[in-house]
């Protein structure tokens, strides 16, 4: 199968690259120039292009994936993001419309089979519908949106399926991990760790590589897989990462009611600045911090043929690749 993946270069694109090449289908990808392609990238097995798919035409996305069987997207902001101005006016020009964009040009372009990555929030959307995520956080509904979208473009003619996807650990080469300036600085700072009650489903990036592909061979039209592995509460989670940073830290839960004041004061200095956060800090400590964001992921493990298992490895390589000099301390 010839596949094109749209974010190749990036951390999951890059991953599902050599899971396409591993199993034997032909890959091209698309990607901004931000990093050097080294000998760690298979260029002798890819071809690899450089634009904005943002930015070209539909009739220059239908050029570029004529003749494709497949195609993965792989880019867009996650919540990690805060973006200036409007959140829900970010989030929806970069998942919504954007993706709704290149999803038409593939179909037009006679593509298949298409996999878009998105959020496990619109599967605790849909689980908890009493909660009113989609209402409180802007995120959360333009990744709802989009998998409605890119859905009905499909149509009759392309099979479009959406992972929704957890935690995710792992690293690549020219890229540090996300995590170190979301996560692992904050706790590094901490003499003791604040943090709430609650936990996530998280995976490894390998396996998501094996989800991509799965949903390409035999994914199927319509279908949102909440992709995923180990459920682990924050306590867990943190424990692992501090381990590794070399000095185990002392964990106080906070009560959601404190965590939900210092959330409106992140709001307030937000509002300040002209930024507004796609997972709204008002309702956040209460609606996801903490909850128990877990699940089974064996209908979609039976379905996609992904593997499990390697989370607490992929959790301490990430911390190491942040911080090499971890490992000649210890």
């Amino acid at each position: 199968m010839k596949v094109f993946i749209v974010g190749g270069t990036g951390f999951l694109g890059y991953y599902s690259t050599l899971e396409f090449l591993q199993r034997g289908h032909e890959v091209t990808t698309i990607s901004l120039p931000d990093i050097e392609l080294g000998e760690w990238f298979p260029k002798d097995k890819v071809e690899v292009k450089y634009g904005n798919v943002f930015k070209m035409s539909h009739e220059e996305l239908v050029d570029l994936f004529s003749g494709y069987d497949g195609m993965v997207y792989a880019v867009g902001p996650d919540d990690r993001v805060t973006p200036e101005g409007s959140a829900y006016k970010f989030f929806h020009d970069r998942l919504v419309l954007s993706s709704t964009k290149v999803v038409k040009a593939a179909k037009d372009a006679g593509v298949k089979k298409c996999a878009v990555l998105n959020s496990y929030f619109a599967y605790f959307d849909r689980l908890w519908p009493e909660k009113k995520l989609a209402e409180h956080h802007p995120y959360i509904k333009c990744r709802i949106e989009q998998a409605e979208s890119v859905i009905v473009v499909g149509g009759n003619s392309m099979d479009v399926s959406v992972l929704e996807l957890p935690y995710i650990f792992g690293t690549m080469p020219e890229r540090v991990p996300l995590w170190k300036d979301i996560l692992f600085e904050r706790l590094r700072k901490m003499k003791i760790v604040l943090f709430p009650k609650g936990g996530t489903n998280m995976i490894t990036v390998e396996h998501i590589a094996e989800a991509v592909v799965g949903a390409i061979e035999q994914g199927e039209h319509g279908k949102r897989y909440p992709i995923g592995d180990a459920n682990l509460s924050w306590k867990e989670m943190i424990n692992i990462i501090t381990e590794t940073m070399g000095k185990k830290k002392k964990i106080i839960t906070i009560p959601t009611c404190l965590g939900t004041l210092y959330g409106k004061i992140l709001k307030r200095k937000d509002e300040k600045e002209g930024k507004e956060a796609g997972l709204d800090y008002a309702y956040l400590f209460k609606d996801i911090q903490s909850q128990e964001l877990y699940f089974d992921p064996t209908p979609s493990v039976e379905a996609l043929g992904y593997k499990r298992g390697g989370i607490e490895d992929a959790i301490k390589k990430t911390v190491y690749r942040c911080y090499p000099d971890l490992k000649q301390d210890q």
